[in-house]
């Protein structure tokens, strides 16, 4: 389908007058072509304009100009250039602007101070090649994180996971020692993940178990193991802190993870390591943001109204909310990221389901369809 008929459709779907028509399709040209085009499942002959005609058919009459408004002044889209951005804002604006303080602090300096001095100058070229940076999950973009701090930082510092075998370790640590001297260890870690909305994939305590799980407790297992693996020799000083940095959080994101590390640091034996975990992010989304069960706005009532519970599933009970009305722990966000749509974000704008008539089970439909994690 060319773009010129699915305009035309798209006008007859939601019954615009021409004046209106002429005015809602330059919006739309506009964004197809600089914003949601660009989304990686759309394909071609079936990019935006196509899929909205699509997802907007679902809906009945009345209701198709408030979902058609919601997209248009409430979606929060998030293309490569704002994540390439917040990728090269890392270094500068967050690690570097640490690691002076570190040595300002260690010298008696004021961070100012620190360019100016040789031996802080020295001592700040031989942290910041003892800090490892380590992908949380594969949207990390850890790939961009390298390529922007080409002549900076080592490629032996910047790894794609944190789950790494002893061999890695040993590589790592040879590399670190080859150029800091024989007795060298990382004495700073960066852990880096893309987006952060409820945390539980982070950090979050399992009822069933009676355990606090998630990435954070699995790094830490991974650096035990190391230990061992490396025959009792260190890889990570047991003092390094432990920054993990979000490009993008949500607003509940930024306070309940700081929760739940003081909950487990003060409910569990041995945890005395998270004395050494800070936060940081590179853009924290609006408080007022989520479209919530206490919202107000009418597109609400169609979140309530075309939804599919067969959305719900083990996966989604892990949150302690089961619903999945309004995504995962019902996070409520209109987000989109360009390589996919959270399941946080509001499911009427991702999910596709069968329904069921004999039920009266609206079969949804996506706009961004997303591409799925988890499976059962």
């Amino acid at each position: 389908m060319n773009q010129k008929l699915g305009l035309r459709l798209l006008g007859e779907i939601m019954r615009w007058s021409d004046e209106q028509a002429r005015d809602e399709f330059r919006w739309l040209k506009l964004m197809s072509r600089f914003r949601y085009d660009g989304y990686e499942d759309f394909r071609a002959g079936a990019r935006f304009i196509e899929r909205l005609s699509v997802w907007l058919q679902q809906f009945k009459q009345q209701d198709r100009e408030v979902a058609y408004d919601f997209v248009k002044k409430r979606l929060v889209y998030i293309g490569p250039a704002e994540m390439q951005l917040l990728v090269e804002r890392l270094y500068t604006e967050i690690v570097e602007r640490g690691l002076i303080r570190v040595v300002a602090e260690a010298r008696h300096l004021p961070t100012y101070g620190v360019w100016r001095d040789p031996a802080a100058v020295k001592d700040l070229a031989a942290l910041k090649r003892k800090t490892l940076f380590m992908a949380l999950s594969d949207g990390a973009r850890i790939d961009e994180f390298r390529r922007a701090n080409v002549g900076i930082l080592s490629n032996e510092q910047i790894v794609v996971a944190t789950q790494l075998d002893g061999s890695k370790w040993k590589d790592l640590l040879k590399k670190l020692r080859k150029e800091q001297g024989p007795d060298a260890i990382f004495e700073a870690v960066y852990l880096i993940d893309d987006f952060i909305a409820s945390g539980t994939t982070l950090l979050r305590f399992d009822e069933d178990e009676k355990v606090w799980t998630g990435k954070l407790v699995r790094f830490k297992a991974t650096v035990s193991e190391a230990h061992a693996t490396l025959g009792g020799t260190l890889a990570i000083a047991n003092s390094a802190p432990i920054h993990i940095h979000h490009y993008v959080a949500s607003a509940f994101a930024e306070s309940i993870i700081k929760q739940r590390v003081s909950e487990m640091r003060h409910s569990s034996a041995d945890a005395d390591w998270l004395d050494r975990v800070t936060f940081s992010f590179g853009y924290i989304l609006p408080a007022d943001l989520p479209l919530t069960i206490q919202s107000t706005e009418p597109f609400k009532q169609l979140v309530e109204a075309y939804y599919d519970p067969a959305l719900e599933s083990r996966h989604s009970r892990v949150s302690g909310i089961e619903s999945m009305m309004y995504g995962y722990r019902e996070c409520g966000l209109p987000v989109v990221f360009e390589h996919n749509t959270p399941n946080n974000s509001l499911p009427l704008l991702w999910a596709e389901t069968p329904g069921d008539a004999a039920k009266n089970i609206h079969a949804m439909r996506a706009l961004f369809r997303r591409r799925q994690r988890h499976s059962e």
